[in-house]
């Protein structure tokens, strides 16, 4: 019956629900992974720059895989960048089952740099795609396909983060990596199976230069984007858990539970973003939202900042805080999600979202290196300060937002 239904389902869905496949179960390796790393090498020994270190390649493959995946989505079609990054993700958790003494920064850092490819690529191959399968005159259901995808995504990046901590405590770090592997080498080989070749080839073969977009749209967008996730991750990629591990002394499980439970949140709040910016009344969202929904925000790291300089129920302030921090930056990050799949352009529409994040690469660059070297030198207010000189500047650039 399961197998007839699903035979009956357009075309177009059936390659949604695919592609949405192979994102979860991408994002949960990665979740999982980027927890894992963090606890394994804090339980080390590791200073927070350090592991901040490891991230270092992650982040910057990032950047530039973004630039040249769009341009090769444009050229090989999306079904093949994602099951290239469905590959190498298999090849980087590989890398990391070698023993403990093998497990060295330069190491753990190539590793990473495949994990941080295969995410790009996989990420841009499934936002780009929906493009392809939602007909323009529907911006509304664009909207809500968008946001399910994304918050979906992030859910299970919180489920990730949960699982690492459990698979590093019931498996070790090897076994983890073991596990992770072989359920992703099914789904790739799936993957290869089920995917339609033709999907996101561009008409006309795009040159190398036309990675840069040409929109002013675009590229404002893509600044906002930028200091916007740099905003979340100057304090949440390394600052956070070390400082939850180092000054409330919680467990790997505690640490990876409460990450679990705030991306979870998020993602759930980033599904149901479209209802809480108006889709009820026939409204898609605007620039003008961008900047509004920045604005809002702006209060919470500033407000969190100020509950430590003055211990303040420090606890509570971090945790329920950082909980309203979510929800509300799940809103931001959903609104850029769609204007920038409704910004591109339709033939080759991975060239202008892998420009878009490419922006978003460099913004997680920046916050990850800023976040062990500020958290290290000065503590976890001064992340939660620069967070909101960031959110400062992507509000700025959202004005000019058609």
């Amino acid at each position: 019956m399961g197998q007839l239904s699903l035979a009956a389902l357009p075309d177009q869905v059936k390659q949604y629900l695919i592609i949405t496949g192979n994102y979860w179960a991408f994002t949960l390796t990665d979740g999982a992974l980027r927890m894992l790393v963090v606890l394994y090498f804090h339980q080390l020994g590791y200073s927070p720059i350090s592991i901040a270190m490891l991230f270092l390649f992650y982040e910057i493959f990032g950047v530039i895989t973004n630039l040249v995946g769009g341009w090769l989505g444009a050229r090989l079609g999306l079904n093949n960048t994602m099951n290239i990054g469905l590959g190498l993700q298999i090849v980087a958790l590989a890398m990391l089952t070698v023993s403990s003494e093998m497990l060295t920064v330069a190491y753990v850092m190539v590793a990473q740099a495949l994990s941080g490819i295969a995410k790009d690529l996989n990420k841009m191959s499934a936002k780009s795609a929906i493009k392809m399968l939602v007909p323009d005159d529907a911006q509304g259901k664009l909207y809500q396909w968008v946001a399910i995808l994304t918050g979906s995504k992030n859910a299970l990046k919180g489920v990730g983060f949960f699982l690492g901590g459990v698979l590093l405590t019931l498996a070790e770090f090897r076994g983890a990596m073991i596990i992770m592997a072989s359920v992703l080498v099914l789904v790739w080989l799936a993957s290869m199976l089920n995917l339609k070749a033709d999907l996101g080839k561009a008409k006309t073969k795009p040159k190398f230069t036309d990675i840069f977009s040409k929109s002013p749209a675009i590229n404002m967008l893509s600044a906002a984007r930028m200091f916007l996730f740099g905003a979340r991750d100057v304090w949440f990629v390394v600052a956070l858990p070390v400082f939850l591990a180092a000054t409330f002394g919680w467990n790997h499980w505690w640490v990876g539970g409460f990450m679990a439970c705030w991306v979870i949140a998020y993602g759930i709040v980033q599904s149901f973003a479209p209802y809480l910016t108006g889709k009820k009344q026939g409204k898609v969202p605007t620039g003008k939202a961008a900047f509004i929904w920045a604005g809002y925000l702006l209060l919470i790291p500033a407000a969190i900042a100020l509950a430590l300089h003055f211990d303040w129920h420090v606890q509570y302030a971090i945790i329920i805080g950082l909980m309203v921090f979510g929800a509300v930056f799940a809103v931001n990050s959903s609104l850029h999600s769609y204007l920038i799949v409704s910004y591109a352009g339709n033939d080759g529409v991975s060239l202008d979202v892998g420009f878009y994040y490419m922006a978003n690469a460099m913004g997680r660059l920046i916050g990850t290196v800023l976040s062990g070297v500020i958290y290290q030198q000065y503590g976890l207010e001064a992340c939660l300060w620069l967070s909101s000189l960031f959110i400062v500047a992507a509000a700025g650039l959202s004005v000019k937002l058609p």
